[in-house]
């Protein structure tokens, strides 16, 4: 039996994170059903903090209005648009009328939801960021975090305790600037048993890779 450490280097509003999340949902479960002797191998999940935009305020604004202020509003138009095709064929219903903003309280409540476990951990990330894409949710908003953090099985009052101090914060910031003196430069980043794999990569290569790892564990 092999197990596979996976490392996720991400951001709480980064599109390409979440489509990243879903495709290696969906590559564990081929590995598992196709590779030889796969279904007897296992995968932990953990995810590590990242700041795509250390400037966003620290109180949400529409992310239609602060993508037009960076981009221009064509180039947003045409982003969100290939985004929303990309994100139907993974089954996430990508709404641009959320909230963006300093992430760095989302990232307190996944470093709190690690303690738990990376089972728990990984329901919290998915939650947050559901909420966030999908939702029309304010990345900033303490009642969003606290909403998405109870579906992922954390307990509200320790969440929002967690919240209104700032316990976490300098683990966060340390383990942002750690990517950051990697190399990291761009999320998602896939750190599977030490190899780095950047980008939402596709279904198909996280499965090759996978593969190629348990051959020459073997």
């Amino acid at each position: 039996m092999t197990n596979f450490n996976i490392k996720i280097i991400s951001d709480n509003v980064c599109p390409w994170c979440y489509v990243g999340k879903r495709r290696l949902d969906k590559a564990i479960a081929l590995y598992q059903k196709t590779v030889p002797a796969g279904k007897d191998d296992t995968f932990t999940v953990t995810w590590s903090p990242f700041y795509l935009d250390p400037t966003s305020p620290k109180q949400g604004v529409p992310l239609r209005e602060r993508m037009a202020q960076r981009f221009g509003p064509g180039r947003f138009d045409a982003m969100s648009a290939r985004l929303a095709q990309i994100g139907a064929g993974e089954g996430i219903h990508f709404s641009f009328d959320s909230r963006v903003g300093n992430t760095r309280d989302s990232h307190r409540v996944v470093a709190l939801a690690q303690a738990k476990g990376p089972e728990t951990q990984n329901r919290v990330v998915a939650e947050i960021m559901r909420s966030y894409f999908e939702e029309d949710g304010d990345i900033t908003s303490k009642d969003m975090l606290v909403q998405a953090a109870v579906k992922g099985g954390l307990e509200a009052g320790e969440v929002r305790a967690w919240l209104e101090s700032d316990q976490g914060g300098a683990q966060v910031d340390r383990e942002v600037q750690e990517a950051y003196a990697l190399g990291v430069s761009g999320v998602p980043h896939f750190v599977v048993d030490g190899q780095q794999l950047g980008g939402a990569q596709d279904v198909e290569a996280f499965v090759e890779a996978f593969a190629n790892m348990k051959e020459k564990r073997a």
